[in-house]
């Protein structure tokens, strides 16, 4: 299920695209208030947006434009909206997302095609691990994805490794949707009591929130230790509430592919200018299709590397590398940049280290600070001193750390919506 569209060639791809971003501009000019506002104070005319390279000339959307001005992005009455959601709020306010019946179809088909990319038939069954309530929208792609593909599903939710695994053993699902540290508790629990994961029937599993390679593609510590009890495939797969597309790692494994029909990229630097190919920069989003609320040049926050080789699965379609962190995330460090999804690397290193958060906040002098609260059951001095020296000799830094409880951990992981586990806790305002 390879849309003809993601195997054309460039050239036919952005043909494509600029005929979507023509009917697009259209639709914002006569429907948002918000970019009706933009385009008159820019004094920009819509129809000369033909063009990717066009869109420089629109100024970007950022997340707290979109959180100050929610109301206004809406290109439709409220009565047309079949569902409603919010962004997690992770950086910020959360943010209203309505759906009309147009844009559940449209994200029934990203997911089915983004299931299909790594491989997933009609025959396949999913197990959902992921909650489908909490104004959460992915759950609810997932299930409707795997119904548009004609697969089966398992709706089990999150956590409780117990019914997890009753529902495995009880409907043999062969791919799991699922986090991929959670992965790791479910061998623990399988271990515990004698049952052989490589005989679950789990072929793979669509993974979410964490990555799952290095920027090279080579497996990360998460995923050689997973890999390393339960023989299954692992799909990185990344997505945000605002764009409803997802980037999907198809069977080679590389990087998440674009669907090009349903969203235009760009990857910028501090001054909103594309990068040079191959830099790392800031993802932008312009959807397209989606009817209640498009957005145009939306700067997610996330800082990524972007891949335009041809893909050996057939498919010439740009992908996206690992997100190497967020924007707003980024530490600096006694004299060192970095981002959290680093640090995850190098605890992971650690079997004796079950769970953990991060911690970021201003010290006296208005520095940036690092506060690593870590649960063990064997949180030794020497422990401590490993992790430390650890860090020292990969990232150069040497952050404070502290032995925690393990339900101190989890309360502290747990967000306020309770949809996904919280890793990082960014205190500096």
């Amino acid at each position: 299920m390879i849309p003809e569209i993601e195997k054309a060639s460039l050239q036919e791809i952005k043909t494509l695209q600029e005929t979507k971003l023509k009917k697009l501009m259209v639709y914002v000019s006569e429907k948002s208030a918000y970019y009706q506002r933009v385009f008159q104070f820019h004094k920009i005319n819509p129809s000369e947006i033909t063009t990717l390279e066009d869109l420089a000339k629109i100024p970007v959307t950022t997340k707290e434009q979109l959180q100050a001005y929610n109301d206004d992005f809406l290109c439709v009455p409220k009565s047309k909206i079949i569902d409603f959601v919010t962004t997690s709020g992770t950086l910020g306010e959360p943010v209203t997302i309505g759906l009309t019946d147009k844009d559940l179809d449209r994200l029934a088909y990203n997911e089915a095609i983004s299931f299909a990319c790594a491989g997933i038939g009609e025959d396949d069954i999913l197990q959902l691990t992921t909650t489908m309530d909490r104004r959460f929208m992915a759950g609810l792609a997932y299930f409707l994805g795997v119904r548009k593909l004609g697969a089966g599903i398992v709706r089990v939710g999150a956590g409780i490794p117990e019914l997890q695994w009753d529902s495995i053993q009880k409907f043999r699902p062969t791919y799991l949707i699922v986090v991929p540290s959670f992965l790791l508790i479910l061998i623990q629990y399988a271990e515990a009591h004698g049952i052989d994961v490589n005989k679950s029937g789990i072929k793979g599993a669509i993974c979410i929130g964490e990555p799952l390679r290095n920027q090279d593609f080579s497996p990360n510590v998460l995923t050689e230790k997973i890999r390393s009890k339960w023989n299954i495939d692992l799909y990185s797969t990344y997505a945000s509430t605002e764009m409803s597309t997802a980037f999907t790692e198809c069977t080679e494994q590389k990087g998440g592919h674009q669907h090009p029909e349903l969203i235009i990229v760009e990857v910028l630097d501090e001054n909103d200018q594309p990068v040079q190919n191959g830099n790392e920069g800031e993802l932008a989003i312009t959807t397209l299709g989606i009817e209640a609320m498009p957005l145009l040049r939306f700067k997610t926050g996330d800082i990524v590397v972007a891949h335009s080789s041809a893909c050996d699965c057939g498919r010439n379609t740009l992908r996206l590398g690992p997100v190497i962190g967020r924007k707003k995330q980024m530490i600096k460090y006694k004299g060192t940049t970095l981002y959290p999804p680093a640090m995850n690397d190098l605890l992971n290193d650690f079997a004796e280290v079950e769970n953990y958060v991060i911690e970021i906040y201003h010290n006296d002098i208005g520095t940036d600070e690092i506060l690593i609260k870590i649960a063990s059951s064997s949180a030794s001095d020497k422990l401590m001193d490993d992790i430390r020296d650890h860090f020292r000799s990969k990232l150069r830094v040497s952050p404070k750390i502290e032995a925690c409880s393990s339900s101190e951990i989890n309360k502290l992981r747990i967000s306020k919506l309770g949809r996904k586990p919280v890793v990082v806790i960014d205190r500096r305002g």
